[in-house]
């Protein structure tokens, strides 16, 4: 099935392409066909006519997440409608007629600039197939949002992360959905052949108890205590907040009590359970090339030496932590991430993983990926 994304260095955009990525990734591993083609349209894919109806030609879905928020108002009218037009001019041009998933906006109700241009939008492209999805989405927040830009869950955590206090309405409300049940809704919505408007569920909080949870996570977590991450919405929160703290803010030390019969220290606090296991890894061998979805997990070397090697999945930047047994310092892998351990000592590595999940066979959320490629 060939799929078409727009907006895909954009936060659903993202999300949806490594949704379909990690089934392609699974696929793979078990020796099967890909199930996607994924074709992603950039800005400068617009540009030649060429180039937009190739991509379209045979595509099955095209999911349009591309759009302008930030901008003049002049410019943000005009411009949402015309890129719904430039793409289903270049269907027709290139005769196709894909199943189209467009990521409207709850603004689309309102009267504003911003939401008449997305209205406006749905409306061309409705009108340009008969299979048409419209997936009216509230505030939406994940893994990889741009704070100050129009992300309040992201510029909560930037300010929480910088030690700054930020100003807070104490009126004001979200309805927040995580950006990756967002794509896969989209996506579902091309396998599954559903047509028509979808309004997700959205979790309704008020600006002040997001900032506090989000607050309480930083503390307990700078105290290596995790959440209780049973309630999914907590826990897409809490990776949410996690993947703001990299690349820097790991490894993380643990504090060691020392004396005369040895060494005691403390590796994993709170998450509401979980599974902790032991493997020993020999010299040279490396373990992983993997990443989650939902997981969160944490890598401690108690024994040995490591290379920790972690790469934001659909890119090519790798980061890297060397880590010791000597001087215990767990790093916890970022889901959307994949990441790998090497045994880069002389003697057998011993690493303690955790995650805060029971593992599933039926169910892993584990897809292979090569950190190095």
């Amino acid at each position: 099935m060939r799929i078409v994304i727009t907006g895909a260095k954009g936060l659903i955009g993202w999300h949806a392409h490594v949704r379909l990525h990690a089934a392609n990734c699974a696929a793979r591993f078990r020796g099967e066909a890909e199930p996607f083609e994924i074709v992603v349209l950039d800005h400068a894919g617009f540009d030649e006519d060429a180039t937009l109806e190739s991509a379209l030609g045979a595509a099955d879905g095209l999911l349009h997440f591309a759009g302008v928020n930030r901008a003049s108002e002049a410019v943000v009218e005009a411009v949402n409608p015309a890129i719904a037009r430039r793409l289903t001019d270049a269907c027709r041009a290139a005769g196709a007629a894909p199943h189209i998933v467009y990521a409207n906006s709850t603004h689309a109700a309102g009267d504003t600039t911003y939401g008449r241009s997305k209205r406006m939008a749905g409306e061309i492209l409705s009108e340009a197939t008969t299979r048409y999805t419209d997936l009216v989405l509230p505030h939406i927040f994940g893994e990889e949002a741009r704070p100050f830009y129009n992300n309040v869950t992201a510029t909560l955590i930037a300010q929480i992360l910088a030690g700054e206090t930020p100003s807070i309405n104490p009126e004001g409300r979200v309805q927040l959905l995580h950006a990756g049940a967002a794509a896969q809704m989209a996506i579902d919505a091309v396998t599954d052949g559903a047509t028509g408007r979808i309004d997700p569920e959205a979790t309704d909080i008020s600006v002040t108890a997001l900032h506090e949870k989000l607050r309480g996570f930083h503390d307990n977590y700078s105290a290596n205590i995790y959440p209780d991450l049973a309630v999914p919405f907590d826990r897409d929160l809490f990776n949410t907040y996690r993947a703001a703290t990299y690349p820097d803010g790991w490894p993380r030390p643990l504090k060691l009590n020392s004396d005369a019969r040895g060494t005691l220290f403390e590796a994993v606090k709170g998450g509401g359970g979980g599974q902790a296991f032991l493997s020993t890894t020999k010299p040279g061998v490396t373990r992983g090339d993997h990443f989650h979805l939902r997981k969160v997990e944490r890598f401690l070397v108690i024994q040995g030496e490591a290379i920790i090697r972690v790469r934001k999945v659909i890119s090519d930047e790798v980061w890297e932590y060397r880590v010791s047994g000597d001087v215990p310092a767990p790093v916890d892998m970022p889901t959307l991430h994949t990441h790998s351990i090497e045994n880069v000592g002389e003697t057998d590595l011993l690493t303690l993983f955790w995650t805060h999940e029971l593992f599933d066979p039926a169910a892993p959320d584990t897809f292979a990926d090569k950190v190095l490629k």
